[in-house]
This record gives structure tokens, sequence and C-alpha cells, in this order.
């Protein structure tokens, strides 16, 4: 209770709005590459919504218009996107990889698999599955998402038994994350 009132509370985070420089590309890219489907447009104001359940979900995801800050400016940290399957993990990674979309990082939070990449604007994204692992966070283990599924689910599953309960990063992410890297120029190739 607050002052005699019951305390509100969030059921989940509904959608993220991104102003771009070009909401076309930004469009095509999140429908395109990773499946999004267009709800509404309105022409006039140059916003999208974009949902991947459109069925119970108007948009998770809104793009607009009127990106004034620069390119290399560090505006979001991510934008998350959670899959079904570890499967569908890998494929998308295969996906953008096989599209040239620049790959930041892939890894294991022990609790969840994930593969980083940039959006064309530069906007740091990940699509990841939930393992149902606890595993206290941080925890970024570097994983390799071509592996044969079944030797990819024993390495998370043995480093989240290993680290679980403490956490795990490497020197690497921790530089990483005191500077994070600078989205790649418009173009840039996958790493």
């Amino acid at each position: 209770m607050d002052n005699g009132n019951p305390v509100p509370s969030i059921a989940e985070l509904g959608h993220v709005g991104v102003r771009c420089f070009d909401t076309e590309a930004q469009v095509r890219f999140y429908t395109t590459l990773l499946g999004l489907t267009v709800t509404d447009h309105d022409p006039q104001l140059g916003t999208w919504f974009l949902s991947a359940r459109p069925g119970s979900e108007h948009h998770e995801l809104l793009l607009t218009g009127g990106r004034d800050a620069a390119r290399d400016a560090r505006l979001i940290q991510q934008i998350s996107f959670r899959c079904p399957r570890l499967a569908d993990v890998q494929a998308f990674h295969r996906r953008l990889v096989g599209a040239a979309v620049p790959i930041d990082m892939t890894v294991s939070h022990g609790n969840a698999v994930g593969c980083y990449f940039f959006d064309p604007e530069g906007n740091r994204c990940e699509v990841y599955w939930q393992t149902g692992l606890p595993a206290r966070q941080p925890f970024v283990q570097p994983v390799d998402l071509t592996a044969d599924p079944d030797t990819l689910l024993a390495a998370v599953t043995d480093g989240a038994r290993r680290y679980g309960d403490d956490g795990y990063t490497t020197d690497d992410y921790i530089a990483r994350s005191k500077t994070p890297p600078r989205p790649p120029a418009a173009g840039a190739a996958a790493t």
C-alpha cells in the first residue's frame, strides 16, 4: 500500500519507439531480416508500427523520423527480441551473417543465449532464447552459434552450472562495458 492506495504494477514492457534517419530502410531491416510485421503506418507522420505478435500486441517497436543525434551517438544500449527456441537464435545468426549485418557478440548469459548485432543506423540489437537456467548477472560467456545445437546447449548448461552463482565476464567484456563499441559506419560488413 502507498498512502492507503494499492501499489500499481507493470505487467511487461509494451513497446519501444526509435527515431530514425531513414525510417523506410529501418522498416525493411526489421521486417525482412527479423520478420516483424507492420501493423500500422501513418505516412503523414512517417511513423511505422511493428510487431512480432500482431494478434496479441499491436506493436512492440515504433519507428519514426526525426533522429537528430549523430550516427555514432550512443543512445540505445540495446533492443532485444526473445525467440522461442535456441534454433531460432542460430537461424537469425546465419541470416544476419548472410546479409552482412555487423555482429557485436554471441554469448551465453547463463539464463539466455544471445546474438548481438547492429541495425542499419547503428542501434545495437539482440535476439535471444531463455534457457530456464539460473545465472547471476552479469553473465557474458562467448559462444559459437554455428556449433551443433546439442554441443552448444551442453556448453551453455556447463557454464551456467559452473558460474551461475557468481556470474561470469571476460576481461574483453569488462573493457567493452567501460568503453562500448561504436556503432559501425553505414554499410559496414559483418564481423
